[in-house]
């Protein structure tokens, strides 16, 4: 089985992204810059945005981060969107979520404009990416999408079983799959048979939230498995897959963690320099 090394494949993109700055700085005599709001104290939050910020600057990105108490108004974060909407030395706009209950998600969202959009969540770009036109992708979805091209690089007539349909990552990951030709299944809560739709696929991707849901005998031989999932146990972190049943079937897995999580990152710059690329 090939255990798929997300540090790994993130750290060659992330190199890949630094020769690419320094070639846009040498032509645009400017780089790409990332701007994220981070709104109270969530500790998850603090520590994705610490590591976004540290990443951001190894590739040479311009970083910026601007924090507000829990308590912050709306109209003071919409107001700060739209100010960097004009600022021509932001490339990407990126809103840490969840934010406190008192400010509306989909506001903040649709405030970004759809250039400056590095999570890929304005409704203008999940229509595009729906429609196969041009597009911020979301990160998460991105990030398997490049996982699992790096063990199959041919994926057309394959089978692809996506548990969990969030726009966060499973009906992102369902457009990028079609577009290659698979065959998508989106399974869920309500799914019946959830194993036997799970035997179908050549590929498989858990986004659930639900401890080691997905065990060994679900998983057809060679499958190629990715798991998104985050979950605290007693036994520590665990993804969605039981990973030491499911490697003795699967072609290929990825672990939890050191699998998803840092090419998510590594995908956030990648969009950074797209949005930059494309204002240019």
């Amino acid at each position: 089985m090939i255990l798929i090394d997300g540090k790994k494949v993130a750290a060659e993109l992330r190199q890949e992204l630094k020769k690419e700055v320094a070639e846009l700085k040498i032509k645009y005599n400017k780089v790409p810059g990332l701007t994220v709001i981070l709104v109270g104290e969530l500790a998850p939050s603090k520590i994705y945005v610490k590591n976004k910020e540290k990443s951001a600057n190894e590739v040479g990105l311009k970083s910026e981060v601007i924090r507000y108490p829990d308590s912050v108004e709306e109209k003071i974060i919409l107001d700060k969107i739209n100010e960097l909407n004009n600022d021509s030395s932001v490339s990407g706009i990126l809103v840490q979520l969840p934010l406190p209950k008192h400010i509306d998600k989909q506001k903040v969202i649709e405030a970004i404009l759809p250039g400056k959009d590095v999570d890929g969540f304005h409704p203008m770009n999940v229509g595009n990416l729906s429609s196969g036109y041009e597009s911020s992708i979301p990160c998460t979805p991105l990030g398997c999408y490049l996982l699992i091209k790096k063990i199959e690089p041919n994926l057309s007539g394959k089978k692809a079983v996506i548990i969990g349909r969030s726009n966060l990552n499973g009906k992102p990951m369902t457009q990028l799959l079609l577009k290659e030709n698979c065959t998508v299944t989106i399974t869920h809560s309500k799914t019946k048979d959830l194993k036997g739709e799970c035997l179908k696929g050549d590929i498989i991707v858990a986004a659930v939230g639900m401890p080691e849901l997905v065990k060994g005998d679900w998983v057809k031989k060679d499958a190629i498995v990715i798991d998104v999932g985050i979950n605290k146990t007693d036994k520590g972190i665990v993804g969605d897959v039981a990973f030491d049943e499911v490697s003795k079937v699967a072609k290929a897995l990825t672990p939890v963690p050191g699998g998803v999580g840092p090419m998510t990152i590594a995908c956030l710059l990648k969009n950074t320099i797209e949005c930059f690329k494309r204002s240019n």
